[in-house]
């Protein structure tokens, strides 16, 4: 995978304020206010900032936490995990791999298989309905 590599101005110019805010320096939305969190179709969540495939719908349940929520990446490759000590707590953050945004955290308290809770904020994505001929596979 190529990563992608953007200067903060040229960031600044592709995302929104907001996305900015969350990808860029690790914000994160207010919960049950993301566009995703209520989000049954079918398709592929990918990073809102480089368009990397990074969840499937299949994958996603409803956790109650107010943001979407998945059991696993669509690929091992698809993000990578950091130690986050922010906010007086430790935590897993996800990032994307290929523009290494924030995307929000993993949480060892989701339902099988993996018991993973993926807990993503929407604006850190951008959904893509499958069907047929249209890339979200």
């Amino acid at each position: 995978m190529d990563q992608l590599n953007l200067s903060e101005s040229e960031w600044r110019q592709r995302l929104t304020p907001e996305q900015y805010h969350v990808l860029r320096e690790a914000g994160t939305e207010r919960a049950f206010a993301g566009h995703y969190n209520d989000n049954k179709a079918d398709g592929i969540y990918r990073c809102a900032g480089c368009g990397n495939a990074l969840f499937d719908s299949d994958d996603k349940f409803d956790s109650g936490s107010g943001w979407p929520s998945f059991t696993q990446p669509l690929t091992a490759e698809a993000v990578t995990d950091h130690k986050d000590t922010s906010h007086g707590m430790t935590r897993i953050e996800t990032r994307c791999a290929r523009c290494d945004g924030h995307l929000g955290h993993v949480f060892p308290d989701g339902p099988p298989p993996t018991g993973l809770r993926y807990c993503m904020n929407s604006i850190a994505l951008d959904f893509r309905a499958r069907s047929a001929g249209n890339g979200a596979d």
